[in-house]
């Protein structure tokens, strides 16, 4: 028997006497011969067609008026209609109570939820966290001659987010040069940073992911967010000491300096000879290594308002001398 697909239009419940329900639905599937005859006529499952039989659920209103007048069945006494979803505000009155007694009568008083909540965490909770919810660890390193250079590297090539530490190098030209921080990292904290490679910007990312450790250089003075727009400078614990400024300086130099050689014809005769070359955005920061190198009787020419350059064979053999360098790329450059 083919009955076709029927939409129902209204969703109201319609409760019967005990017994009544099943009965009808008996008849109905007797006179579609089978659950399954019933079901698409209805356009509902097989297993809807049992759970009314077992009076589980309400049939719809619609439902039985439908079944009664196609299959001329009689009409049972409907005792009441209910709307579709009438449970939820008995269900949800039923849970609210169950929460309230189970809660110790904390409902809707928030200074008793939070007391609440601290007994459990204290007695439950926090033993049941996994170990990702808690901060990593990392060395807290003493302020030191290798500190002060890993400051100045970060200050040059770095950037610091409330999270993370990334130092950015080119993936090339400074990729002996990124073995060296990350050693210095693991030495100076205690932990092994990630190196991401960016093919698009042919660079490597050396990034440190401890929100402590973040916290730690914060507080010996190393930006959180843009450094030019916070007119960023050497930390005075690094200033005060002679040995760690000069480490800082070769850190600086190292990421945002550069040895070039200089090259032009006089005469029809051909001259070459070395510069040093550091660049700054920050006039604090420029003016802080400006004063040190000239304190120690460098010759300093400001160029293009960003940068400052040693420009003689002299002063550039002084800077390697007092100063040096950890970059293999600069060393390479002086060298030739």
């Amino acid at each position: 028997m083919n009955y076709g697909l029927r939409k129902l239009r209204t969703a109201d419940r319609a409760r019967l006497l005990a017994g009544k329900q099943r009965l009808f639905i008996v008849n109905a599937i007797s006179h579609a011969r089978n659950i399954e005859n019933l079901a698409t006529f209805l356009n509902v499952s097989p297993r809807t067609i049992r759970d009314w039989r077992r009076e589980k659920f309400l049939i719809p209103y619609s439902t039985i008026i439908l079944l009664a007048r196609t299959h001329n069945l009689p009409l049972p006494e409907v005792i009441k209609r209910e709307p579709q979803f009438w449970y939820v505000e008995k269900g949800a009155r039923k849970g609210g109570l169950a929460s309230y007694k189970k809660q110790g009568g904390t409902i809707g008083d928030p200074a008793k939820r939070k007391a609440r909540w601290l007994e459990w965490w204290r007695k439950e909770g926090k033993a049941k966290m996994p170990e990702t919810f808690y901060p990593l660890p990392f060395y807290r390193a003493k302020p030191s001659i290798n500190l002060a250079e890993f400051f100045g590297i970060a200050m040059g090539d770095g950037g610091m987010t409330d999270r993370q530490l990334t130092i950015t190098l080119h993936h090339i030209n400074d990729l002996a040069y990124s073995k060296f921080v990350v050693v210095l990292i693991k030495k100076l904290f205690h932990i092994t940073p990630s190196v991401r490679h960016i093919p698009e910007t042919s660079v490597n990312l050396i990034v440190i992911s401890r929100t402590g450790l973040v916290n730690y250089l914060h507080e010996l003075g190393l930006p959180i967010g843009n450094k030019v727009k916070q007119n960023f400078n050497i930390p005075q614990w690094i200033q005060q000491n002679e040995r760690y400024m000069v480490a800082c300086l070769r850190g600086l130099v190292d990421t945002d300096g550069s040895v070039f050689t200089h090259t032009y014809r006089s005469n029809g005769k051909r001259y070459s000879y070395k510069k040093l070359s550091f660049c700054s955005a920050s006039p604090p920061l420029r003016n802080t290594v400006k004063a040190f190198l000239k304190n120690h009787g460098f010759a300093v020419r400001a160029s293009r308002g960003i940068d400052l350059r040693i420009e003689s064979k002299a002063g550039i053999k002084l800077y390697m001398d007092l100063i040096g360098s950890h970059n293999p790329k600069h060393l390479k450059r002086y060298a030739n």
